[in-house]
């Protein structure tokens, strides 16, 4: 068994270069509101398994990424923390944009864009560990 991942060259390099790009644009979308993190993270882990083995061990082993990439490999789960986050900052970006942008029909293709991408979002499994806490939580009380 080899180390390289199979393809030629230029499609290792390719995606080699999807991989970072999205990576970068993942952890720049940590700071600006409506941009998916979890999205491009995702990507970058998939065109990492197909250019880069180290680059896809740091993603898997990263505190941040690494539970990200593990519960969505382990049963496409989304934990509650994620889908909060990604609700307020979806929240906040379609509210900036009804309030600072004229209303052209894309500013309303946008929000229910952003809707439509909330209750899939809502709809994923989350991962045990935290559906056993809030059982037991809401259990004692």
């Amino acid at each position: 068994m080899t180390s390289t991942p199979q393809g030629s060259k230029l499609s290792r390099i390719l995606f080699g270069i999807l991989a970072y790009v999205s990576l970068a644009i993942g952890i720049i979308a940590i700071f600006i509101p409506g941009l998916p993190t979890t999205e491009f993270i995702l990507l970058a882990a998939w065109a990492a398994t197909k250019s880069s083995p180290r680059l896809s061990a740091w993603l898997e082993n990263h505190r941040l990424f690494g539970p990200m990439l593990s519960n969505w490999r382990n049963g496409k789960l989304i934990a509650r923390s994620a889908k909060i986050s990604a609700t307020v900052t979806m929240l906040i970006c379609a509210v900036m944009m009804l309030v600072v942008l004229n209303h052209n029909w894309w500013i309303y293709f946008a929000v229910a864009g952003m809707l439509l991408v909330n209750l899939w979002i809502w709809s994923r499994p989350e991962p045990a560990a935290q559906n056993t806490a809030c059982s037991e939580s809401s259990g004692q009380r």
